[in-house]
């Protein structure tokens, strides 16, 4: 077994999509040949925590944890949000939507001084770490998880002293993404100097959709287009547990996951109503489930439909758990971001709701990455934010179907099993091959 650092801030018990890529590339990657050696945080700052993922982690891995100081605290004071206040849902707003004075100046402090990002401060801690773990494990390679893009910061440090291969993880864009902060010209100039140092550095750029790839050589041409390579994100049916579909007493649609600022299910709540004063359904005859973590507008818009008694709000919770919800649903509910970005945007549990084998209704551009993984795994309906006709008749083909006792998801199988996080890792461990020549 060869040894290899792996530099991940979210790392259980950090819960929710970001942590679930690299903790299936350790769980599996040691299949092939490469042992991890984790270098992760102590004292995170997790918009979500799941100590169930503790569990998961195999016993021979190696866990080092080293303090970070982070800023969220000061930021929950200074702008009167309560102590655990979600920072992630209630900073990203929609388009033209207003902040308060307060937010606006903790705003610029955050796009001026936190290069890349708020986990800047980790550095303090983890580059010694880093050198120590290599050097203690002989380690032969070197792998980053970013976001947050500090953890590449931290891996470029570490090949620069160790002269180690290096992989750099994302799972999404750096610079003008839809959670970055804007920033004015001189710390923007300071963030991308940092992006292209580490995609020129880095001997392999794996990225998790393939509109990174493309994002990066847009804003940087002159970039060896060969180092990137595209490992989609899967599911892992492991996770799933023992359960099977059981019909509802009403057709029970299931979102997990964030909601947040252009995320949100404006769109479906106004097909609903739609249908409702076309009286072609009545209020008994569905139910909406939303679980995870919402931002103050979307339950808003939940408090302030003319269904509220059908939608049911849960709290983020176990990710076995919300698994099982989705298995025991009649359909599916995926809503992409409503940005420029959102053609390429694939989120990771797009794969777990095709694992699942429900019916998906995705409200998401009709030509983008989603809509043709849907397409082609046959596994749901898209309907764009926009359309609200076409939702609403999806919505209805869905219901009626589950009426008559024939709403099943068609499927193309092998494309599917293709997906599992196995095969994920076992390409990465082909890549350490490549650069180790082994």
């Amino acid at each position: 077994m060869k040894h290899f650092l792996v530099v991940a801030y979210y790392f259980p018990p950090s819960g929710g999509p970001g942590v679930q890529r690299v903790l299936k590339h350790i769980k599996y990657i040691r299949e092939f040949g490469w042992q991890p050696i984790v270098l992760t945080v102590e004292n995170g700052e997790f918009p979500a925590r799941d100590e169930s993922l503790l569990e998961e982690i195999p016993k021979d891995v190696v866990v080092r944890r080293t303090k970070i100081y982070e800023p969220y605290d000061i930021y929950r004071i200074f702008t009167g949000k309560k102590p655990g206040t979600p920072i992630d849902v209630n900073t990203i707003k929609k388009e033209n939507q207003s902040l308060s004075t307060k937010e606006k100046i903790a705003e610029f402090i955050r796009a001026t001084f936190f290069i890349p990002d708020a986990r800047i401060g980790w550095m303090l801690t983890a580059r010694r770490e880093a050198l120590r773990i290599i050097k203690e494990f002989d380690c032969k390679a070197i792998y980053s998880s970013s976001p947050p893009y500090t953890c590449s910061l931290i891996a470029r440090y570490a090949k620069k002293k160790s002269k180690l291969p290096w992989i750099a993880g994302f799972r999404d864009p750096w610079t003008g993404f839809i959670s970055a902060p804007k920033r004015w010209f001189l710390p923007k100039i300071i963030d991308m100097n940092f992006e292209k140092s580490v995609f020129k550095q880095a001997d392999f750029v794996e990225c998790a959709w393939e509109g990174i790839i493309k994002d990066a050589l847009d804003k940087y041409p002159d970039l060896d287009k060969n180092k990137f390579v595209h490992i989609p994100n899967g599911f892992d049916s492991k996770d799933f547990p023992k359960v099977e579909y059981t019909r509802n007493d009403c057709f029970t649609m299931t979102y997990t996951g964030s909601m947040y600022g252009r995320r949100n299910p404006q769109s479906l709540l106004m097909a609903i109503e739609k249908l409702l004063v076309e009286k072609k359904i009545t209020k008994n005859d569905f139910k909406l489930r939303f679980i995870g973590r919402f931002g103050n507008e979307v339950l808003e818009m939940f408090d302030k439909s003319d269904f509220r008694e059908r939608i049911e709000v849960l709290e983020y919770m176990p990710h076995k758990e919300s698994i099982e919800y989705l298995i025991k649903s009649e359909a599916l509910l995926l809503v992409v971001d409503e940005s420029k970005e959102s053609e390429e945007i694939v989120p990771g549990k797009v794969y777990e709701y095709i694992g699942v084998r429900r019916p998906i209704l995705a409200i998401a551009p009709q030509h983008g990455a989603i809509a043709d993984l849907i397409r082609q795994t046959e596994s749901g309906l898209v309907a764009h934010q926009s359309e609200i006709d076409k939702i609403s008749q999806i919505f209805m083909k869905y219901l009626s179907a589950w009426k008559n006792n024939n709403l099943i998801a068609k499927e193309n199988k092998d494309l599917i099993n293709q997906f599992e996080r196995k095969n994920a890792a076992k390409k990465l461990a082909e890549l350490l091959n490549e650069l180790t020549n082994q």
